[in-house]
């Protein structure tokens, strides 16, 4: 599954490629909602599909310059879990 982008508002970078910013929303392309269930159209949400849902992401994306915010409800259907630990212990004591 490759999720996309629906986002609140568009910019240019400039290379002239248009990216999301503001409010992103996972969605995949050929359905009319995200994958948290807002219509795109009654939303009045920008779909970029050329732009990959792990693109958009603030701490790693590189098409993430003007994102303010990433909709919960979408990191958690994509697979993202809140208390997931970026660490692993490798000796642990007795």
């Amino acid at each position: 599954m490759r999720a996309a982008v629906a986002a609140t508002d568009t910019w240019t970078d400039p290379d002239g490629i248009r990216s999301p910013a503001g409010e992103v929303h996972a969605w995949l392309p050929g359905t009319n909602q995200t994958l948290c269930g807002i219509p795109t159209k009654k939303a009045r949400l920008g779909r970029f599909s050329h732009v990959d849902w792990l693109d958009v992401q603030p701490a790693t994306g590189r098409d993430a310059d003007r994102v303010s915010s990433v909709c919960r409800r979408c990191l958690a259907a994509t697979g993202h879990r809140r208390d997931e630990k970026p660490w692993r212990r490798t000796n642990p004591r007795p």
